[in-house]
């Protein structure tokens, strides 16, 4: 964050404003860590705070300190409605479009207040009044920290704050493996882990909680995995019956995709997940070259992200959605800007 960002910041804050702080719909990791450590870090220097996330979370984020503090839109849907008209504040955090704040959109687009964006993806919108986006950092908590440094000092964060912006860190860079996890991500870490965050009980919490339905759904997708070697790409998809044969729950099918990347010779990993409720294919694309899944999800399933993380949707049925990623998979490899000259997660 630059200085004159900061002070802008500063100069909202000072008039002691209501404020809400939103991630996206559907919220990950790095989403949730980056709102509860925002959210300590306000709640510490005395402010009127509360986070308000579109849809619920997974069980596996849900151990966090203040997670039970979220208000989550659909179990409340009026006390939501009331707190953002009454904001004068609001952070947008991990999205740059307010269509991915779904179905907070219309509340968020009729607000009065002024909003902070605060994002790691490619082309951000023009909604706030101070946008503070860089999509070459590792993931949201990693600029959340930049934030909470530029406001105050390394001296403003405890283990509360530390333990949550670590988990958004540490799930967004696929435990700091993915291409974006730079020497300066790393300092950040060791920041925070001499902070107070726990890295041995944070993985736990993260990866080894996994329900018995969980790791059978896991096993019966990898089971109908196709792999194209002529493509070097692999593909899963789950149905909205196989969803419901294994008791699915809210981020059962999180990291999936990823599974894809371990064959050697993969670049490019994708899982399409059939949502009833929302009447929708949910498409996720993963690569581990400098394949760009970003261009990929825009340019054919009305998404974006990273270069070698993205995702889309479809509202065809799952066969066509399957079929048509098939038909312009080809064309899309052998486009000349499919792949970047820098990976970048």
């Amino acid at each position: 964050m630059n200085i004159q960002d900061s002070k802008s910041l500063q100069a909202l804050l000072d008039h002691r404003p209501v404020i809400t702080i939103v991630p996206h719909t559907s919220p990950d990791g790095d989403a949730i860590g980056s709102t509860l450590g925002l959210y300590h870090f306000l709640k510490n220097q005395g402010h009127d705070v509360q986070v308000i996330a579109p849809t619920d979370f997974p069980d596996f984020l849900k151990w966090m300190p203040a997670a039970d503090q979220i208000l989550i839109y659909p179990n409340g849907e009026s006390k939501a409605q009331q707190r953002i008209a009454a904001s004068s504040l609001i952070f947008t955090l991990d999205f740059n479009n307010l269509l991915r704040a779904k179905p907070l959109t219309a509340l968020l687009e009729q607000s009065q207040a002024d909003f902070v964006m605060v994002d790691h993806h490619q082309q951000p919108d023009t909604y706030a009044k101070i946008t503070y986006s860089d999509d070459k950092a590792s993931s949201t908590c990693e600029l959340i920290y930049k934030v909470i440094t530029a406001l105050s000092s390394e001296q403003a964060i405890n283990q509360e704050i530390a333990t949550c912006l670590y988990t958004g860190i540490m799930t967004d860079t696929g435990g700091f493996r993915f291409s974006m996890t730079s020497p300066e991500t790393h300092r950040i870490v060791a920041t925070l882990l001499e902070k107070g965050a726990n890295c041995t009980e944070i993985a736990s919490e993260v990866l080894d909680s996994y329900s018995i339905d969980r790791l059978l759904l896991l096993g019966h997708v990898l089971n109908d995995l196709t792999y194209l070697p002529q493509h070097h790409t692999a593909y899963m998809y789950i149905s909205s019956k196989t969803l419901k044969q294994f008791n699915f729950r809210k981020g059962d099918t999180e990291g999936f995709v990823n599974y894809g990347l371990r064959i050697k010779e993969a670049e490019l990993a994708a899982i399409f997940i059939e949502n009833e409720e929302d009447k929708l294919i949910k498409i996720s694309f993963r690569s581990k070259t400098n394949l760009d899944v970003n261009l990929l999800a825009r340019t054919y399933f009305n998404g974006g992200g990273h270069i070698n993380a993205a995702g889309g949707s479809s509202h065809t049925s799952l066969e066509d959605t399957v079929k048509y990623f098939l038909e312009v998979l080809p064309q899309f490899l052998s486009r000349p800007d499919a792949y970047h000259s820098n990976s970048i997660l």
